[in-house]
């Protein structure tokens, strides 16, 4: 059952919600709305999806009581800028878990687009978009998956957990309301300019940042220090050789400090 309403949710004038029960993924009915020419900010919000998606084509579990919605952006960006926005959700996301969770719990962002609570995986974030013939964005879908109140047990990579698992007390309501005015207080600055200033919150919640990882990519894996990253959103290594490599795309690992306490 689709109901185009608000829901009685407090959200930002820019966006409009689309309420759906049960859905395959939010991403798919966003960009079919997309593509009818849906205004930005429509958000579809599902409490439960049979089909969800994490990055690189890995299944979201998504059972009821958790957070599944995507949403239409219209950015009139290239897409190099587009694909930047991942910081930007990230840091709405960490903006919104901070709200409901207490002072001591640790919160932080994980190169590329990872919110970590207390070093274990809480979100997922999948970016689609459509290029128009001028170069431009025609639309970016921006689907965010956030676990509220259930986890997975088993994941592929770092462990899950949830903000009921931490002792926070929000629903579902409560925090796709917080989410939403964090992306559009940043959106703002994002338009007005650029992302240097979402790169320098970004960095202030990041983990690992001066501290060894290691990088893997598709052909090699690497070690040295995050160092930053540069203007376009790029991992800075700083290699024991003394080179400096930017990484572009790769999975990071934190690697545990061996100095005594």
């Amino acid at each position: 059952m689709i109901q185009p309403t608000d829901g009685g949710i407090d959200l930002p004038s820019l966006f409009k919600l689309t309420v759906l029960d049960t859905v395959g993924s939010t991403n798919v009915e966003a960009r079919i709305l997309a593509e009818d020419g849906e205004a930005e900010g429509r958000v579809v919000w599902a409490k439960k999806q049979e089909q969800g998606v994490g990055r690189r084509g890995r299944q979201w579990s998504s059972p009821e009581g958790n957070l599944y919605c995507s949403l239409i952006l219209r950015p009139e960006c290239d897409p190099s800028s587009a694909a930047r926005l991942s910081f930007l959700v990230a840091l709405a996301i960490h903006q919104a878990i901070t709200k409901f969770v207490k002072p001591e719990i640790d919160v932080r962002l994980k190169w590329p687009n990872d919110v970590l609570i207390e070093g274990h995986k809480s979100a997922g974030i999948l970016l689609e978009s459509k290029m128009n013939p001028d170069g431009l964005m025609d639309y970016v879908i921006v689907g965010t998956g956030l676990n509220i109140a259930t986890y997975p047990e088993h994941t592929d990579g770092l462990p899950a957990t949830s903000l009921q698992k931490v002792g926070a007390d929000v629903s579902v309501e409560e925090m796709i309301s917080a989410y939403l005015y964090a992306f559009l207080d940043l959106y703002k600055i994002w338009k007005r300019d650029g992302f240097a200033p979402i790169r320098e919150k970004w960095l202030a919640h990041a983990t690992g940042l001066g501290e060894k990882i290691t990088v893997r990519l598709t052909k090699e894996t690497l070690q040295g220090v995050f160092s930053g990253l540069n203007e376009n959103g790029a991992l800075i290594l700083a290699l024991d050789t003394g080179e400096r490599k930017l990484i572009s795309a790769g999975e990071v690992f934190i690697i545990p400090s061996t100095r005594n306490n």
